[in-house]
């Protein structure tokens, strides 16, 4: 099968996820790199305190929601959501996708492509990085 290198360095996650998802859909094995660096629109504030209350706020804590404080897990939840999983269409799709924090040896050599605009294409848009969230939320990056 075909094999899709992504850096998502300083791209929005919503749209590298939504491209990932469609790509694994169709048969191809996505790798997404350095997802640490991917950005999350929104007021960072507001964004700390929805995945915050998520975790320790709401409901009971052995009954969930369960949301991952790691980058690449977080990356990988998010993708999760756009994927059917509970279809053995959408369980394939989602094993095809791999993400990494950094960029592993394997991957030194081989092409990394972007996807649409960046962060920084965007002026009025209030964003933080995936590893400043998880920090904030208590994970380590």
């Amino acid at each position: 099968m075909a094999e899709i290198n992504i850096d998502a360095t300083n791209m929005v996650v919503g749209r590298l996820a939504s491209h990932a998802a469609k790509q694994a859909l169709l048969g191809f094995n996505v790798n997404i790199l350095n997802v640490e660096k991917a950005v999350i629109s929104g007021t960072p504030h507001l964004v700390r305190e929805k995945y915050y209350h998520g975790i320790f706020e709401r409901g009971q804590p052995w009954r969930g929601p369960f949301i991952p404080r790691m980058p690449d897990r977080f990356v990988k939840r998010m993708i999760r959501g756009m994927v059917e999983h509970k279809s053995e269409r959408g369980l394939l799709a989602f094993k095809r996708i791999m993400c990494y924090t950094g960029v592993p040896i394997a991957f030194k050599d081989k092409k990394l492509m972007t996807i649409g605009k960046k962060a920084d294409d965007l002026p009025t848009l209030k964003y933080q990085t995936i590893g400043e969230l998880c920090v904030s939320i208590g994970g380590r990056v």
